[in-house]
């Protein structure tokens, strides 16, 4: 039992993270409705998200925020290349076409993490992974709504939402090599530190401020998106990641879009066809396929050959050889101090001193 929630937790990790990930679109129309612009948006989560992430490593595990300056590496991919690259394409690529455009255009992720794992850990690609991944992409696409709609989209753009989900991919290669030296705790803080730092530069932190605390119902939205759906989900993701193989993880977290239709149609009265239902269904069964349990086949007992019919079969003793065998162990008893043996040993010698019984000197019975 234990051995099944340990591999289930991890699962199940990464599946709410992806859900916690779906539910921004919450987050987002609200603090877009009070003026804010997406890159201003990018800064509000991280703005809640990294002093939070800190402080609570700080109070929590303080001897884990020691890193090495030899990893700084680690946490500039992580932060700058991964979470703040990723998501001043993301923002681009919906500003200049659809959100449900950039949304698969940003789950092309799986595709290069299953590509960079085979390449840099050696991860083996099997039958699972690839109809999984089939599937995810194939769902994403059709919960999208691309298919079946009129949609015209720019080179320049269809390049630069792909390069959003490489550098989405990238927290996942550089998070499984800093999960193998820091806690989950650390290469999360140190990731939005890192990512939030790159950010000042372009999130308009006066104008973000002003507008963000004119009323204290929009400071809770902001703040929601940074801990709701920015600090708690990476936490569940990175500890995931640490029991997960980082392709798998990709694919698992892939809920994102499934939950976010699920939003859009429950809370915003999006509408909803057949072919949104199909790719719902089909993220679903990737998850579920990814994640059946290996069949190891089993082993066919080997019988033991059995000795044929007077095989082996030692011959009996005689009597003077089965006599030297009573006095070595008798010997050796004695030797080893073992209580009443000698008693036992006297009265066998004197068993075998007594005279033969009449029937043995009696020469009309048999032998």
């Amino acid at each position: 039992m234990k051995k099944y929630i340990s591999r289930v937790l991890p699962i199940l990790s990464i599946l709410l993270s992806g859900i916690l990930w779906g539910v921004i679109s919450l987050f987002i129309r609200r603090l877009s409705a009070a003026g804010l612009s997406t890159m201003q948006i990018c800064f509000v989560r991280l703005f809640f998200a990294a002093p939070v992430l800190v402080i609570v490593a700080l109070i929590f595990s303080p001897k884990h925020m020691r890193i090495r300056w030899k990893d700084i590496w680690i946490f500039f991919g992580t932060g700058v290349v991964s979470i703040f690259l990723f998501n001043f394409f993301y923002f681009y690529t919906i500003i200049h076409s659809e959100a449900s455009i950039a949304g698969v255009l940003l789950y092309t992720s799986p595709i290069f993490v299953m590509l960079l794992s085979t390449v840099l850990f050696k991860e083996k690609v099997g039958v699972k992974k690839l109809i999984s991944l089939g599937l995810t992409f194939v769902g994403c696409v059709l919960v999208s709504g691309v298919i079946g709609g009129k949609m015209s989209l720019r080179p320049i753009v269809a390049l630069i939402g792909v390069l959003s989900g490489f550098f989405y991919a990238l927290y996942t290669i550089f998070g499984a090599i800093g999960l193998k030296r820091y806690d989950p705790l650390t290469v999360t803080a140190y990731t939005f530190l890192f990512a939030f730092v790159a950010a000042l530069p372009f999130g308009d932190v006066r104008g973000t401020v002003t507008v963000l605390f004119k009323t204290p119902t929009l400071l809770l939205w902001g703040a929601g998106i940074g801990i709701v759906c920015t600090v708690l989900p990476y936490f569940f993701y990175t500890w995931g990641l640490k029991r997960v193989e980082a392709s798998r993880a990709s694919i698992i977290s892939a809920a994102e879009p499934l939950v976010a239709a699920l939003v859009g149609i429950f809370l915003y009265g999006e509408r909803h066809n057949l072919l949104k239902i199909l790719g719902i269904i089909a993220v679903l069964a990737a998850i579920v396929i990814l994640n059946l349990p290996r069949r190891v086949p089993k082993k066919k007992p080997v019988a033991e050959p059995q000795p044929q019919l007077g095989e082996n079969i030692p011959e009996p003793l005689d009597e003077e050889e089965l006599a030297e065998a009573h006095q070595q162990m008798d010997e050796k008893l004695i030797e080893a101090g073992t209580p009443c043996v000698e008693e036992v040993v006297e009265n066998r010698v004197q068993s075998d001193a007594l005279p033969p019984t009449s029937e043995e000197n009696d020469p009309n019975v048999e032998k």
